[in-house]
């Protein structure tokens, strides 16, 4: 990128740290929250026989890292040919979400249903990981007590890759989502106290949604830990006001078709939708032909667009995702040298009226340009 486009860069994240920065007179900064943004990104890659995948986190703008996330390529033993993916987002405390990126897929790996080979039975694979996710909540209850953990909780989303099916497993309000021939064909769902099924179990163990929180504190219904939430004597481990029970779906896969898959931290989500975020990845990949260098440019974007929280994100890519595009190069420098001269000659320097970067910003924005990258605009330039 040209000097010009990164002191723009530089530029906007000062612009960016000033908009959320409290005014004079309205009080303390929240805590939980930092005077500027942490940029520095965790990043991860790696290939096995045709699966690629690339791995970025980010600190953000939150006091503290409180995401985790586990990455296995293979599976040991007769699982050799399946590959685990998993994004943990802590909440009030990075202890859950370490000890499940750590220990989960041990608990996964410990049923007797994944036996791989001609026998996978998809109903099987399902129940086990819904055991395996009770089993180590249980595991951590214990612990917690004996070891007096801080009240934390996380939620969970990972998909367990086998040569035959995708089985996605959700917990929470992270998410992942599968792009099959150019469009969204899959994606979990988020697990918020206000829908009906999950407004009725708080219920029924005597809690109440307020402000679309449980006891309106907790903004998810389902999470790992959280164990203040799971006291209550006369109802099943999977019926408190916080479940620790996954939705777990299965979906066949489909050779030729399948591009990549994207789990995220709801992070990620507070920004982009799921059609704009596979639009997103799907256009960066034809740029770079690179998981991770996809998944600095989501977490650059989520930035600008707004985002707040931690954010991680992993793309796991398939033979038959987007590569480099001569064209979409070129389109991508046309763009890049339009906004530069724009900006350069429009409000720079050497404009009669120079603007500050907002107003830049703004009018950039009021002009609209449809070679902008679908789903980041202009925020990801």
């Amino acid at each position: 990128m040209a000097t010009f486009m990164r002191q723009l860069v530089s530029a906007s994240e000062r612009m960016v740290s000033r908009l959320f920065k409290t005014e004079p007179g309205e009080g303390p900064t929240p805590s939980f929250f930092l005077e500027a943004p942490r940029t520095e990104k965790l990043l991860e890659q790696g290939e096995v026989e045709g699966l690629r995948y690339g791995l970025g986190a980010m600190q953000g703008w939150r006091a503290h890292m409180e995401d985790a996330h586990t990455v296995r390529l293979r599976l040991p033993g007769v699982l050799s040919d399946w590959a685990f993916f998993a994004v943990y987002d802590g909440h009030a405390g990075a202890t859950v979400a370490q000890f499940c990126a750590r220990h989960l897929l041990e608990y996964v790996l410990a049923a007797e249903a994944l036996t791989g080979g001609e026998e996978e039975d998809p109903e099987a694979v399902k129940e086990a990981m819904c055991e395996a996710f009770l089993t180590i909540d249980r595991r951590m209850q214990a612990l917690a007590v004996a070891e007096a953990w801080e009240r934390a909780g996380s939620t969970a989303v990972a998909v367990l890759v086998s040569p035959r099916h995708f089985y996605f497993i959700n917990l929470g309000d992270s998410r992942a989502l599968l792009c099959r021939a150019g469009t969204v064909t899959f994606y979990t769902e988020d697990h918020k106290p206000s829908k009906p099924r999950e407004r009725e179990r708080i219920e029924n163990a005597g809690g109440t949604v307020t402000l679309h929180r449980v006891n309106g504190s907790l903004a998810v219904s389902r999470a790992l830990g959280d164990f203040d939430y799971k006291a209550v004597a006369w109802r099943s481990q999977t019926e408190q006001l916080v479940s620790p029970e996954p939705e777990v779906y299965e979906l066949a896969r489909c050779p030729g078709e399948d591009e990549f898959l994207v789990l995220a931290c709801d992070g990620i989500w507070d920004t982009f939708d799921n059609k704009g975020l596979c639009a997103f990845v799907r256009s960066r990949l034809s740029l770079t032909g690179d998981p991770q260098r996809v998944c600095e440019c989501v977490l650059d974007a989520g930035l600008y667009k707004g985002s707040r929280d931690n954010m991680t994100c992993i793309l796991v890519c398939f033979p038959w995702a987007p590569d480099i595009s001569q064209e979409a190069l070129q389109k991508e420098q046309e763009l890049e040298k339009f906004l530069e001269n724009r900006v350069a000659g429009g409000w720079g320097a050497g404009a009669c009226c120079p603007m500050d970067l907002v107003a830049v910003f703004q009018c950039l924005a009021a002009e609209g340009n449809p070679g902008l990258p679908p789903g980041g605009g202009l925020a990801s330039k």
